[in-house]
């Protein structure tokens, strides 16, 4: 069990194997931070799906509108929420393994609510891509999500709250 520090800023995502606890970067990225926090406090992100896992790279979520485990998920990955799309918020922060970097098309400021957790270190996207949290606790239940572009059986996010919440 992790740590938490700041309850208000932490997240707990809740898949097949267990919890993963994320410290999010306020500081670095508030826009980001503050976008995951309201998604999740609506149940936005219940029962969404992986719908991109690259061994060795990352996996990504996030999709609200067409990543919904009961639903058809032939378009998962184009959609984002019925929020507006963020400013980039780029920082000097790693993608490190375990942080939370922001999904967005060709366009910097095209995130919304996809997102993406590094399994390795791919500092190819740093500067190019929103860092907004990190895994302190839970990384073995994030290398353990079904691979695939998309998966043919993919996993799909149980729960996401914020830990001040939970």
């Amino acid at each position: 069990m992790a740590e938490i520090k700041d309850p208000e800023n932490t997240i707990l995502i809740e898949l097949k194997d267990g919890t993963v606890t994320i410290e999010l970067l306020p500081d670095v990225a508030p826009q980001h931070c503050a976008r995951m926090k309201e998604l999740a406090r609506e149940g936005a992100y219940d029962g969404v799906v992986f719908h991109r896992v690259i061994d060795g790279f990352m996996a990504q979520t996030g999709d609200v509108q067409h990543g919904r485990a009961d639903g058809n998920l032939g378009r998962a990955g184009t959609g984002g929420s019925d929020k507006p799309d963020l400013p980039a918020e780029f920082s000097g922060v790693p993608h490190d393994r375990g942080t939370l970097g922001a999904a967005r098309s060709q366009n910097p400021n095209s995130a919304n609510s996809q997102f993406f957790i590094n399994f390795s270190d791919n500092h190819f996207l740093n500067r190019q891509y929103t860092v907004y949290g990190r895994v302190i606790a839970g990384m073995e239940h994030v290398d353990a999500i079904t691979r695939g572009e998309p998966p043919a059986s993919p996993d799909a996010m149980i729960s996401v709250k914020v830990a001040a919440d939970a």
